[in-house]
């Protein structure tokens, strides 16, 4: 009897002491992690470098050669919130999210859409504000032209800039007609200023502002967006800490009202019209 109860305190000796010890590992790997964590490099760097590209409200150069918009005034904010500087590093979209996987930035801010596809590539935090797709079209080259159906033919050719949603915005809902790749937005819009394509398929509220500042040459064929993707922010998988940091951050801009406020300057009309080039 003496045998089978020390035999038994050994045996629960055992097995705290794996116990013990799985929690003392468990505990090392996840300080490791959270050492490792873009947040805690950001941190001791003291800089937040954010990728992003210029979009129109998103991003753009005032009449100095700062940055401006939406996205600008988002990264400003979280870096200011975390206790660090901002910097920006403009990058092609057709590159950017190569980029961020070989660390050449944190985080983008860019006004990324959140797909299936690129979430198989990047981490998306929570959305943080929604977008949707617009046309715009040319009087004379798309004349008559009132619905998306009527862009939906071969010999039409639609502008869209590479690599975006809006890109695959157009393939999805105009099949037929003929893509015209750009890798900036004013390259796309400026072609369809010159009569070269018949539309731009592009992020709202862009189209629409064409519409208006060109009045003459350019026309809404259809009021309003046509799809409507959510926004957010994009980054490296495996960074548990990260994300939860920039997912609570998102939670306390959006009930403070800071988010809603911001997107209405920025989208809402054009009073910073006359701060850009």
């Amino acid at each position: 009897m003496k045998t089978q109860h020390h035999s038994l305190r050994l045996t629960t000796f055992a097995l705290l002491l794996l116990c013990i010890t799985g929690f003392s590992y468990a505990a090392t790997i996840q300080q490791e992690i959270s050492a490792t964590s873009t947040i805690e490099t950001v941190k001791k760097r003291g800089v937040l470098k954010v990728g992003m590209d210029i979009f129109q409200p998103w991003a753009m150069k005032d009449k100095n050669g700062k940055l401006i918009g939406f996205e600008i005034d988002v990264a400003t904010r979280l870096a200011e919130d975390i206790g660090v500087k901002v910097e920006f590093l403009p990058t092609a979209w057709s590159g950017i999210i190569p980029a961020l996987l070989t660390g050449k930035f944190d985080v983008i801010i860019g006004g990324m859409g959140i797909t299936p596809q690129r979430g198989l590539q990047v981490n998306f935090t929570q959305p943080y504000d929604y977008s949707g797709m617009a046309i715009v079209a040319h009087k004379k080259l798309a004349a008559g032209f009132d619905s998306l159906e009527d862009f939906n033919q071969p010999e039409v050719q639609i502008a869209v800039k590479l690599g975006t949603t809006a890109a695959a915005a157009a393939k999805k809902f105009l099949p037929q007609a003929k893509l015209r790749m750009f890798d900036t937005e004013p390259q796309a819009y400026q072609e369809l200023r010159n009569g070269n394509v018949h539309a731009v398929v592009g992020n709202a509220p862009r189209p629409a502002y064409e519409a208006v500042d060109y009045s003459d040459t350019l026309f809404l064929p259809v009021q309003g967006t046509f799809t409507r993707e959510p926004i957010g922010f994009a980054m490296r998988k495996g960074d548990p800490d990260t994300l939860a940091f920039f997912n609570s951050w998102i939670t306390v801009a959006t009930l403070e009202g800071w988010l809603e406020e911001r997107h209405t300057y920025w989208f809402g009309g054009k009073d910073w019209q006359n701060q850009v080039e």
